[in-house]
């Protein structure tokens, strides 16, 4: 049901004239009148008789009146508690980043905040996702993107967390390694060379839980702290890696890499705050930005 239809039907109710009630409406006369033929034929009821001033509301017409004026009654109150914590919620947010930007929709993000609550000021902190939600849950950081595996309880104890997407990360190999990772599994993969990464990478975390549950230590050979730098070596040959679905799919494309059939693993991006800030006015407005930005 359309909001502007109900308007429509109050303001001709109250009016009793469609001339008026277009007018208070800022409507074309003819505009009117279809908004409300559309409203009665979806509700399969006649709301008005013709009288010789213009239009009355009928018996349904009552009937329906009082709850349509509590209805709108109700949106201008919450269009009002809106603007209220528009001018109200304001400060720095202390915002955690992970990755790329597209990735995180950051500008449709900040571009929301910076439009529905020009007062706030945030303020970026680029970092790997464990370092994020270490600082968020330490409350050096207000709000941040983590990433971490697709299931309950995939994010550190005490935050909250809105998942946002899910994806799969992708054992990624050079080139020339067909023959090596062919038709391997995980226990077999483990044992070849590896890129690795610090306990605050995601891939750290997705990779140790994996390799953890199945009793192997896996075959490090080089560490970074950098995406960019990983794909290099993999491209090199030095190991493998993981990669996140598109990236994998972009290099295997572009520069030939691997991509290791039937092993990958399932991921997601979540936003966070600690728990007892879920309600807090400054967090509220990050994951409402956050919302419309992934909506």
């Amino acid at each position: 049901m359309d909001l502007k239809h109900i308007r429509t039907f109050a303001a001709v109710a109250r009016e009793g004239n469609l001339t008026r009630a277009a007018e208070h409406l800022h409507l074309t006369q003819p505009a009117l009148s279809l908004q409300l033929k559309n409203f009665q034929e979806s509700l399969d009821l006649t709301l008005f008789s013709r009288t010789a001033q213009g239009l009355a509301p009928n018996a349904d017409g009552r009937a329906l009146l009082p709850s349509a004026l509590r209805v709108l009654d109700a949106l201008d109150d919450f269009q009002r508690a809106i603007g209220a914590l528009r001018d109200t919620v304001q400060g720095e947010l202390r915002m955690g980043t992970i990755l790329d930007p597209e990735f995180l929709r950051l500008g449709a993000t900040l571009q929301y905040l910076v439009e529905h609550y020009p007062k706030i000021r945030p303020t970026l902190r680029h970092g790997m996702s464990g370092t994020v939600g270490r600082l968020v849950k330490s409350g050096e950081l207000d709000v941040g993107f983590f990433l971490g595996p697709q299931t309950a309880g995939g994010h550190p104890p005490g935050l909250h967390a809105q998942p946002l997407a899910s994806f799969a990360y992708y054992v990624v190999a050079p080139k020339s390694w067909s023959a090596q990772v062919a038709g391997r599994g995980w226990a077999e993969v483990a044992t070849l060379p590896w890129i690795w990464t610090p306990p605050d990478s995601v891939h750290h975390r997705l990779l140790s839980d994996k390799f953890d549950a199945l009793g192997i230590t896996p075959h490090a050979v080089a560490e970074v702290d950098q995406e960019a730098s990983m794909l290099d070596l993999v491209r090199s040959g030095v190991g493998l890696s993981l990669a996140r679905d598109s990236i994998a799919l972009r290099e295997s494309q572009a520069s030939g890499l691997q991509l290791v059939k039937g092993l990958s693993i399932q991921a997601e991006l979540s936003f966070i705050t600690l728990a007892a800030r879920r309600d807090d006015a400054l967090a509220a407005a990050a994951f409402a930005a956050v919302q419309a930005a992934f909506a």
